[in-house]
């Protein structure tokens, strides 16, 4: 069978989720997908990014010499299996393993049950959030998404062979190289495609907090500036994402739109999308705080302000998560969670509101994030929005994938959870939340974020929606580094000569290796952590 063209004017039809071959494949994939990432998540403490190997999965499918098998070759089928893999090792690991760890560990397993129905619901609503918000102002198609380029790239390059698969395996290789001598070349690909000014602030974040203690003698961390100055930046940025949605309506009054318009002009909807979040969240906290018994612990104006506290820390995390994963290709969801709890602890909520408080915030930005880099994904090989309808389809397609990923990783992690916790496997950074609930917060810490505080919002303020120069600092700063800085800045600079030398018309070689790079550190981590011996 040929290759897959690009997508013509008149194809209109995107392949469907729950035609029998695809949902057997989504559902494969689902499963395996969720037990990946629980499985990573409690023995090494991080989450990989499993969308390249779903395209994978379905690539080796379709070379199967059967008439059946062939339909997998289909991008668009990649792309929906990359989607559900992905989805599902998020879902479980992320969104619902990691919260429910924190009030097992907290000795309240009566509480684990509530958490796991509220943060289920949270994932859904967190994916659904970003396929309303994607390809608006505040979360572009053109934004970076670097997973979402890499693994767009990937299936093209599969399809398609020629120089593009040359560059792209090229870039495979030297990243797989680069990652096994432990160098960070998903930080060094993601230069290549991401906003200037973002990256620089956050390569000189990861280079701060990484030299702070040996040159300067100062760790920033124990200080909590970083957590300070994402919470000054946080807070700048959802008032601006509040203004973008002011200016969208206004200029939405004099716009009309053709239902096969695509979502791009529909930054109208941006304000009924968050208020839709936003009331979720408060109505998913409710539901939480009464299932769980807080009100035996709370009086009734300090349970009215638990709901409400939680909700808007849900959501905070979510914009952060969702902003710095958009620039960046990394989302500090553990450490922004535990911001919320700090301040939550600073508020004075007794300990088992900060559980639950702690489990819902965490539960919301990965799924959201991962969303945006599938999307990206999928409006790269439906060819950018040329093509309205099979964009549209796509995408309706794309979230069903995911849906299907996170109603699998459900039952998935229902099942396994006891077995896993009675074990000790549970995620490493639960029992750090678990301690600073436990350890409490002392005013010098306040004081340190409220000061902090200040110059992120001010970072934030001055490089304003478009750059987030404010957050990506403050996620540089919480992530400890100082090699995924320098090999930031070093593809800045590669990236600056490569353009000046070789025009516009470099761009494109630069960002097919930039998707080399990034999956083949991807491809190496993964199969690392899985194989005998990879685990050091």
């Amino acid at each position: 069978m040929a290759p897959s063209e690009t997508p013509r004017q008149d194809v209109t039809e995107h392949p469907r989720v729950f035609e029998p071959a695809t949902l057997l494949l989504l559902l494969a994939l689902s499963v395996f997908g969720a037990i990946i990432g629980v499985q990573l998540l409690t023995t090494l403490g991080v989450t990989p990014n499993t969308s390249i190997i779903g395209a994978m999965v379905a690539m080796i499918i379709a070379r199967i010499p059967l008439q059946s098998f062939a339909r997998f070759r289909s991008i668009h089928i990649q792309n929906l299996a990359q989607s559900a893999t992905s989805a599902a090792t998020f879902g479980a690991a992320n969104s619902l393993l990691l919260p429910i760890a924190i009030p097992w560990l907290f000795g309240r397993q009566d509480m684990v049950m509530p958490m796991f129905i509220g943060v289920s619901l949270a994932m859904l609503l967190d994916g659904y959030m970003l396929y309303r918000l994607f390809n608006t102002r505040i979360f572009p198609a053109e934004g970076a998404w670097p997973p979402g380029v890499a693994a767009a790239e990937s299936i093209k390059a599969g399809d398609r062979g020629g120089k593009q698969a040359a560059l792209l395996g090229m870039g495979i290789v030297i990243g797989a190289i680069g990652s096994f001598f432990k160098f960070p070349m998903a930080a060094l690909g993601t230069a290549f495609i991401g906003n200037i000014w973002a990256l620089g602030m956050l390569g000189i974040g990861f280079l701060l907090r990484g030299y702070s203690q040996p040159v300067f003698g100062i760790d920033i961390n124990q200080l909590y500036i970083p957590h300070g100055m994402m919470a000054g930046a946080g807070v700048v940025a959802l008032f601006q994402i509040i203004r973008l949605i002011r200016t969208s309506n206004e200029e939405g009054t004099t716009a009309t739109q053709h239902d096969s318009t695509l979502p791009e002009n529909q930054s109208t909807q941006i304000g009924k999308t968050l208020r839709l979040g936003a009331l979720g969240f408060v109505a998913i906290s409710v539901l939480i705080a009464l299932s769980s018994g807080l009100y035996a612990h709370l009086t009734l104006p300090w349970l009215l302000a638990f709901m409400v506290y939680a909700a808007f820390a849900a959501f905070l995390h979510q914009m952060i998560v969702g902003l710095a994963a958009m620039h960046s290709g990394w989302f500090p969801a553990f450490a922004v969670a535990l911001i919320t709890l700090l301040v939550g602890i600073l508020i004075g909520f007794p300990p088992e509101a900060l559980a639950m408080l702690c489990g819902f915030s965490a539960a919301t930005g990965p799924a959201f994030a991962d969303m945006g880099y599938d999307l990206k994904a999928g409006w790269i090989l439906r060819g950018k929005g040329e093509f309205t309808r099979l964009e549209v389809s796509g995408r309706r397609q794309q979230l069903l994938a995911a849906m299907l990923a996170f109603v699998v990783a459900i039952p998935v992690v229902l099942f396994i959870f006891r077995d896993y916790f009675s074990q000790g496997l549970v995620p490493p950074v639960a029992k750090v939340y678990v301690a600073a609930i436990n350890a409490g917060v002392s005013m010098d810490i306040a004081k340190s974020l409220l000061i902090w505080a200040i110059p992120g919002a001010l970072i934030q303020f001055i490089g304003g929606p478009g750059r987030q120069m404010g957050v990506l600092l403050a996620t540089g700063l919480l992530i400890n580094n100082p090699l995924a800085g320098w090999a930031v800045l070093f593809g800045i600079l590669i990236r600056y000569i490569w353009i000046r030398r070789g025009g516009e018309a470099a761009r494109n070689n630069m960002e097919v290796l930039a998707a080399g790079l990034i999956a083949g550190d991807a491809l190496f981590s993964f199969f690392n952590s899985i194989l005998p011996g990879g685990k050091k």
